[in-house]
């Protein structure tokens, strides 16, 4: 005698399909760490690999302009650190100083230029980053004034 009893089941066995994932390329993610500004995944990409910092994705821009654009100065410096070509152009023949200066990020321009920065560069349209600054924006046309005088 038995005191229990097979569990059987009175419906059918059905298979449940397999949950989809989305997989996106390691540019796209990277770039997404870099608007995010998260440092630590930034340099985890960069460590492992798995990206090259002077690839211009489908934005136009390379890393390192994206970092300049979201003004997010530690970034910057992780990406010069880890070799980021100050002086690439994006597809328009924008260095990271002509999208510091017309974005107005003071802070960013100032790194770029003690990182030896040019400010001669011309972009597609002829502007030099110092063509690019808001005439309103008296302390960032002065750090290149202060340079030129």
């Amino acid at each position: 005698m038995k005191y229990y009893s097979a569990a059987v089941s009175r419906y059918p066995a059905v298979s449940l399909p397999s949950a989809r994932t989305v997989r996106f390329p390691n540019d796209i993610v990277f770039q997404d760490h870099i608007r995010q500004g998260d440092l630590e995944q930034v340099g985890r990409f960069i460590r492992a690999r798995k990206v090259k910092l002077d690839t211009v994705y489908l934005s136009g821009m390379a890393a390192l302009h994206e970092a300049v654009l979201s003004g997010n100065l530690e970034c910057v410096k992780l990406l010069i650190k880890y070799g980021a070509d100050i002086h690439q152009k994006d597809e328009n023949g924008w260095t990271a100083l002509h999208i510091s200066c017309s974005d107005g990020h003071i802070e960013v321009a100032k790194y770029l230029l003690s990182q030896g920065a040019r400010v001669d560069i011309v972009n597609d349209n002829g502007e030099v980053p110092m063509d690019l600054i808001d005439p309103e924006d008296v302390k960032l046309r002065a750090l290149f004034e202060l340079r030129d005088g």
